[in-house]
């Protein structure tokens, strides 16, 4: 189908929310965008060969090369122009973008956080860090937030959330994986797709 909203997925680590984006596009969750590159800031992701099993294209880009951050992040900028990326999807994309890249593309890059935000997001909010504040706090209920990305960290209008209730006994890695599995791999490709249906709709 032409006219479908390219997209690009930005990783660091494993990718398996690339995985869920991949799989929602193969079952037609994803109708309206077409994942078609995949920029990790690490050359040794497994992110990528995810990507590259998916016949998707890749590229690293890594900040250490460049430097300053301003370089690093204009040489994705480059990327993504070159690629006619329209939305970016960071999937456990370990960088912080700056205020100028993201003022590129408004209401255009959404992430993923383990959490039902405002609770336990912003700087120093990721990964396992999250959920271990979830359990010290002891709330009874987390999950998992899909939302634009602005310059402030965890920031940006939320598109989308999903709520996980916490187990007697739950570790910080136990969460984790039904957080992931009951709200993050279901909510990240219905936003995807619900924002690449409104650009389509405006074209």
């Amino acid at each position: 189908m032409l006219n479908k909203v390219k997209v690009a997925v930005l990783v660091s680590g494993g990718g398996t929310n690339l995985q869920a984006l991949l799989d929602s596009q193969k079952s037609g969750v994803i109708k309206s965008g077409e994942i078609s590159l995949v920029i990790s800031n690490k050359e040794d992701a497994y992110a990528l060969t995810r990507a590259k099993n998916a016949g998707v294209k890749t590229a690293v880009v890594v900040k250490k090369d460049f430097p300053s951050t301003e370089c690093f992040e204009n040489e994705i900028l480059r990327i993504l122009e070159e690629n006619k990326i329209e939305v970016i999807v960071l999937a456990g994309f370990m960088c912080i973008l700056s205020e100028s890249f993201v003022k590129k593309y408004p209401k255009r890059i959404i992430n993923v956080h383990p959490s039902l935000i405002p609770s336990f997001c912003g700087e120093g909010f990721y990964g396992l860090r999250v959920h271990k504040a979830a359990l010290d706090y002891g709330v009874k209920v987390t999950g998992a937030t899909v939302h634009f990305v602005n310059e402030i960290a965890d920031g940006g209008e939320i598109i989308m959330q999903k709520a996980v209730e916490i187990e007697k006994g739950d570790t910080p890695e136990i969460l984790q994986k039904r957080v992931m599995q009951n709200a993050e791999w279901i909510i990240l490709p219905k936003a995807l797709q619900s924002v690449c249906k409104n650009i389509l709709e405006d074209r």
